[in-house]
Order: C-alpha cells, then structure tokens, then sequence
C-alpha cells in the first residue's frame, strides 16, 4: 500500500520529524500566552493581547514566508521560522524576569512570525510524494502534531517552575530548546528546487488577486479561514475562563491538551475519507461539528462542558481546515502555488487575529456562554454563504 511508502520516503520523513518536534512548542506558546499575560497585564482585559499580538505576527509574516520559500526553497523558510521562534523564546524568558508586559507581546510577536512560516509543512508534504496521494500526506503531516499536543502541555508542567521563583520563565526557555531540535531533521531533508518564473514579475504579483476570483479557490479559503477564526476564538480564552470559574492551571492546560489532541488524532484517516468522499464534503461536515462545538460549551461551565467542547471543536477544525486545504492544492498549478498559499495563509491570519483580540474583550466583559453563541452564528452564516456561492458559481 503506498500510504506505507510514504512514510519511508526520507523527506517525507524528515519533515515530519520536524513539524513534530517544532509543533510542540504550539500548546506551550498557547497556554503561556493567557497566563503569562495574565500575571503582567496592566489590566485583565488585555490578559489575551500576547496571543492575540502572536496570531496578529502570524497574518503578517504569512506571505512574506511563502514567497521568501517560492524564491529559496521550504528549508531556508523553515529553518529561519524556527530561529524566530528561538530568539522569540530568549525575549520572552527575559520579559518574565523583568516583568514587562510590553516584551512579553514583543516575543509572542517573534514567536508567532516563526509558527507563520510551520503552516507550510502541510504544503510542503504534498510536494515530495505522487499528486493523488497529497491529501493523505497533507493529513499524516497535521497528525504529526498529535505528539506535540500531547508533548506541549507535559512540557509546560514540568517547565514552568524550571527557573523558579520566576513564573513560566523555564516554560519559554523550554520553548526555545524546542525550536533548536526541530531544526535538525530538516538538514537531511531534500525539497523540490522552487520553479523559475518566465513570466515576470508583475505575472506573479498579481498571480494571488487573479486566482481569489476562482470560486473553488474562493470557497477554499473561506472554509479554512472560518474553521481556523471560529477555534482561536474559543480556544484562546479557554485557559483564562476555567481560571475563572475555580479551575487550576493544570486543568485547563489538561483542557488545551485534549483539544489539540482532537485537532490532529483525526489526521491520521482524514485524508483517506477526503479521498473518498471529497474534500468539500469532509470540510463542509466539519463546520457543522464545529457548530456542535458551540452548543456545547454554550449549555454550561463545568469540567464535562469545557472538555467536551474544546474536544468537539477540534475534530472540526480538523475536517475543516484540513478539507479547506485539500480543496486549495487542488485548485491551484505549481506556478500559483507561492503567490496563492501565501494570500491564504494571510487571510487566514487576518481571520485568526481579529477574532484573537475580540475574544479577550468578549469573554472579560460578555461571558463565556455568549462567545460561545457567537462562535456558532458566525459558522451558520458561513455555512449558507458557501452554499449560496456553490449556487451561484454552478449558475455562470
């Protein structure tokens, strides 16, 4: 069976080494976002703006890295995201010991420029295995990160009084340890050398608005852009909201954990339904999970509410994010692929940031209950708008 093979094709490996070992650093970087902001805010509102600043880095280091990889190749792209994610980790450990609020967003800023330019692992695995096999290894590489979900939390606990008496300080220098390790497997990994452009250069900077007007390029974007928005928007303020109601730190990392562990368990057979049923089907299937999601952390505020909820969402975010991603490499030719992956990695980005930020200010001043609300209005709405285009497009 080929899907074996793919495993033993070394730079299929090696960057799924790679991916692993630097997704860990993900939960860490999400569960210190909240609560070290929340020890040095200036006021319990602005608790979330690290990881709000961090999203916020990622929209806008998104296409920077993706052109930087169409012109030097994925490796050059990868290592320098885990050298940001390194030097972000150092800023960090020092924002903690001197206690400035200002340094801790200026190194979840670094760090999230770093995470921007790990999303292109997804794309890259498609690169080195057989064109009808991309879906699996798009999915088998997002399963990777189920070590790190597992990982991450783990390494936060054991971390996070590392360099006491300071708070959290040995969890961001665990951080950057982290980044160093996952730059290793990626020295004996060999991608495809990025493919001259003949066209010139106006071809490719326009290449990105052009291919936006293609309806399946449209609907792509807009499935993964909603499934990534509507999770941060309730992931983000998990940890802070458990605190809250009486939770320990250690549950609502355990909380975090599980749901990052719901995010990539599914990866391992998504492809293969994707494969079989079609990518817009396992994509639409997942906003309506995350719909579920919604309802769910919506009915109440106890431990079952905040598990099963978190847990919920993302198995949808998975069929979401994963079939919106399938559906895009489909969409697009190799000489788009630079310009377009990067426009929906920043649209993307813009979506995770705007509903980061607006989730501190909702939860702190609103409640739980009502984000929850809003999180499944804005996945109703975007499921008829993406029914609407379908109607549309099959019209013309």
């Amino acid at each position: 069976m080929y899907a074996t093979s793919i495993l033993k094709n070394r730079d299929f490996a090696g960057l799924l080494l790679a991916n692993t070992i630097l997704g860990a650093a993900f939960p860490v970087q999400l569960i210190l976002g909240g609560l070290a902001g929340l020890m040095l805010a200036p006021d319990p509102t602005l608790a979330t703006l690290p990881s709000s600043v961090q999203t916020l880095a990622g929209m806008v280091a998104a296409a920077p890295f993706s052109l930087l990889m169409g012109r030097l190749g994925r490796r050059v792209g990868f290592a320098l995201g885990g050298l940001m994610t390194l030097l972000g980790a150092i800023t960090a450990t020092l924002a903690v010991y001197s206690q400035d609020f200002a340094l801790l967003c200026a190194a979840h800023f670094l760090m999230g420029s770093g995470w921007a330019s790990f999303q292109y692992f997804r794309f890259a695995a498609g690169e080195v295995v057989k064109p009808n096999w991309r879906p699996v290894a798009i999915s088998l590489m997002l399963s990777s990160l189920l070590v790190a979900a597992i990982a991450g939390p783990q390494v936060f606990i054991i971390a996070r009084d590392a360099l006491a008496p300071v708070p959290f300080a040995g969890a961001y220098a665990a951080t950057g340890l982290i980044a160093l390790l996952g730059l290793v497997p990626l020295a004996a990994v060999r991608m495809p050398r990025p493919t001259s452009d003949t066209t010139g250069r106006p071809t490719r900077k326009f290449a990105a608005l052009a291919a936006l007007r293609r309806p399946a390029i449209r609907q792509a974007i807009g499935v993964a852009a909603v499934s990534q928005g509507v999770m941060v928007f309730l992931m983000i303020p998990t940890p802070i909201a458990m605190v809250g109601c009486g939770f320990s730190e250690a549950t609502a990392s355990d909380v975090v954990r599980w749901h990052i562990v719901a995010m990539f368990a599914p990866s391992f057979f998504t492809g293969f339904l994707i494969k079989r049923f079609g990518a817009r089907r396992i994509a639409v299937t997942g906003l309506v999970i995350i719909i579920a999601a919604a309802v769910a952390a919506a009915l109440g505020l106890s431990a079952m509410h905040f598990y099963g909820s978190l847990i919920i969402l993302g198995i949808g975010w998975n069929f979401g994010f994963v079939g919106g991603t399938a559906m895009l490499d489909a969409a697009v030719s190799d000489s788009e692929k630079a310009a377009v992956q990067g426009a929906n990695d920043t649209i993307i980005a813009f979506v995770s940031t705007v509903c980061a930020f607006a989730s501190g200010f909702v939860v702190s001043s609103i409640g739980w209950e009502v984000l929850a609300m809003i999180s499944g209005g804005v996945v109703v709405a975007a499921i008829a708008l993406l029914i609407s285009d379908q109607i549309r497009s099959a019209k013309t």
